[in-house]
């Protein structure tokens, strides 16, 4: 490899964009040939976004790998376009999209006169093979085979293999006498079945990751009921296993046993039988029965909040319309003098003391001002908070006002804590890289975090501490990039990237949080995002005092939006947090995210790096060394004195985009 010779430090930086209408001229034959060839559309544009349960059904293709199949053979053709340089949170560089949109134009002008005259030749040949026919010349399979018709056809067939089928959805097309005709069974898919098989486990057990991954392997799926989670069914475990040891297995009814159990089983030849017996056969009553909706949860209990029905009385009693205040018209909006009649009327209370009752109601986040401002007699407006515009498309708000008596975020945030530690013992990899979303999807664990993240919508954040308030949106950012993939489904391009980063929000506290509001405004300390020019709070937004005061780089090791090049996913807990962090830094960066090539002189690192170098140094000498700090001893002193003493090239790694199912 070839080394640097001005510089001790060398950025790879990318080619100059060629003169695009010169390679048009040049490539006309080349793009004439491949369109009579595929049939296939040159200006293609990305997919819209597909609900996740389709997008599991069928195989996740690297993003990657999906652009190296659209290019043709002439290099020149992938030379048009420039590459894009999307960031973490779904924005581009600046002017990026003009450019791309004005070769779209050229590329739909020279495909549809390249259409035109592919169409007017394979109309020419099918008009002859016709009037051939017609003299009584019959055309052999060969003829038919080798036809520009067919040859269309077998390539807009290829085409629509690439891009939108399945590769198994091709096993039976073609010939007759072909053994692709034979059906194929995907071995990938759990088995069919009419019974149930229940999955006892616990907290932490080794042992049951082990039947996780014996039940998967066996292809067979399960229902697990996590003891910790549900405490009653420990007590119905003893009651019908004899014990509450775990794991425990059950096929329908019949206790299979643990880990131990299963194994023998199968060296004796039973286990066949007992796993047909639960693919043929229906549960009877005496089976366990999966988790119940609710049960055992919290968050379906509690105290009611004695204000909120005093709200949700005055919502019925007020004039909630739109209003013209200061120049501008605010929708669903009431007058406080209208709001102190009632308060006066339904507390029996003078109108001064009825104005302090609604600025209780105020402070419990019931409604507030339109703007900044204190409740007050008069003709200031004010909004209930689920009448709000933005308040209401969040997604923890999805039946109005939580009424329930709010808890302290401590109590909250160990809930979250304890309920992500299980989903992901029980829908993830071991070693957090991969995500069960399906499983995920239809879990009673899931329904359970909604009804969590339900709490958040008028809870106190203003006191929490620096170790909590890192967890607590650690693990928040994390499960809502899951509730996003879930709901939105996985982001395909760098536009759907930003939606779902900018648009995806949850109310806590009162205020708006989307995923890049967590990211770039709480955890970076109200940093200004990759390649954009303002901060994510302005001077006057109550989110700035939730906002840690300083950036705290470690977060980029944790957090995750479900990308393939994304760090691990992980629990973090208040009490470790910091060595929690340092342990995941450790791990993303031991783990491809920084590879060094000694003797080549060259540095492979992940473009997390680049993207939020400004967090880690004040230039790319120092963003290294940072990061070297987090290697094994002996590689990041062999780095360092690489770093110093040679000239060394830094190469970022394509980022993958991808689903990391």
């Amino acid at each position: 490899m070839e080394h640097p010779t001005n510089a001790n430090l060398v950025l790879e930086k990318d080619a100059p964009a060629p003169d695009i209408e010169k390679e048009e001229m040049k490539n006309v034959d080349t793009v004439k040939k491949e369109i009579l060839e595929s049939s296939s559309d040159i200006d293609e544009v990305d997919s819209p976004r597909v609900p996740i349960k389709e997008q599991l059904e069928s195989p996740i293709v690297n993003s990657d790998e999906v652009k190296s199949e659209k290019r043709s053979d002439d290099d020149a053709i992938d030379s048009l376009e420039e590459e894009k340089e999307p960031v973490f949170d779904g924005t581009e560089v600046p002017g990026i999209e003009d450019k791309e949109s004005a070769w779209s134009e050229k590329a739909v002008a020279l495909t549809n006169f390249v259409r035109q005259k592919s169409l007017v030749a394979v109309s020419t040949v099918l008009r002859r093979l016709s009037m051939k026919s017609d003299d009584g010349i019959e055309d052999s399979s060969e003829e038919k085979d080798s036809s520009p018709e067919n040859k269309v056809l077998e390539a807009s067939g290829k085409s629509g293999e690439r891009f939108n089928w399945s590769p198994l959805s091709l096993i039976g097309i073609g010939d007759s006498k072909s053994e692709q005709e034979q059906p194929v069974e995907d071995v990938t898919q759990p088995i069919a079945m009419k019974g149930r098989i229940i999955l006892y486990t616990s907290l932490g057990c080794n042992d049951c990751k082990e039947a996780r991954k014996y039940l998967h392997a066996k292809r067979l799926r399960y229902v697990e009921i996590n003891i910790d989670v549900y405490p009653t069914r420990k007590l119905e475990l003893e009651k019908i296993a004899g014990s509450c040891a775990v794991p425990r297995v059950f096929f329908n009814e019949v206790l299979i046993g643990g880990l131990n159990e299963m194994k023998i089983l199968e060296e004796s030849g039973k286990l066949g039988e007992k796993i047909d017996y639960v693919v043929s056969e229906p549960p009877s009553f005496e089976a366990p029965m999966p988790p119940l909706s609710g049960e055992d949860d919290p968050s379906s209990n509690g105290p009611v909040d004695e204000l909120a029905l005093v709200a949700r009385k005055m919502k019925g009693s007020v004039s909630v319309k739109d209003r013209f205040y200061k120049m501008r018209v605010f929708s669903n909006c009431f007058l406080g003098s209208e709001a102190v009649d009632f308060l006066s009327e339904d507390q029996l209370l003078e109108r001064d003391a009825a104005v302090e009752f609604g600025r209780k109601l105020a402070n419990k986040l019931f409604f507030q001002h339109v703007e900044d401002n204190i409740f007050e007699d008069g003709n200031h407006l004010y909004r209930f908070l689920d009448d709000d515009p933005l308040i209401s498309q969040c997604q923890n708000i999805p039946r109005g006002i939580n009424e329930g008596k709010p808890k302290p975020i401590s109590e909250i945030s160990a809930r979250l804590r304890f309920l992500l530690r299980a989903i992901l013992e029980a829908y993830s990899s071991e070693d957090g890289r991969h995500v069960d979303y399906r499983s995920i999807h239809g879990s009673e664990e899931f329904a359970r975090y909604l009804r969590i993240v339900e709490e958040l919508q008028r809870v106190e954040l203003f006191e929490i501490s620096r170790e909590e308030k890192l967890s607590f949106f650690i693990n928040l950012y994390n499960m809502m990039s899951i509730h996003a993939i879930l709901v939105w489904g996985h982001p395909l391009g760098a536009l759907e990237r930003r939606k779902t980063f900018g648009d995806f929000k949850y109310v806590i506290g009162g205020s708006t949080y989307s995923l890049s509001a967590i990211y770039n405004g709480v955890l970076r300390g109200n940093q200004r995002p990759p390649y954009n020019l303002v901060k994510p709070f302005g001077a006057k937004d109550r989110r700035l005092k939730v906002a840690l005061p300083h950036v705290e780089p470690l977060v980029h090791f944790a957090l995750v939006c479900g990308t393939r090049s994304g760090p691990a996913i992980r629990c973090y807990s208040p009490g470790n947090i910091d060595t929690e962090l340092m342990d995941a830094a450790c791990n993303f960066l031991r783990n491809g995210a920084l590879y060094v090539d000694s003797i080549s002189n060259v540095v492979y690192v992940n473009k997390i790096l680049r993207w939020y170098s400004v967090d880690f140094g004040k230039n790319e000498v120092e963003v290294l060394k940072h990061a070297a700090n987090y290697l094994e001893a002996s590689d990041s002193q062999a780095f360092l004195e690489l770093l110093s003493d040679t000239q060394l090239k830094v190469i970022y790694q394509p980022y993958d985009w991808g689903l990391n199912h």
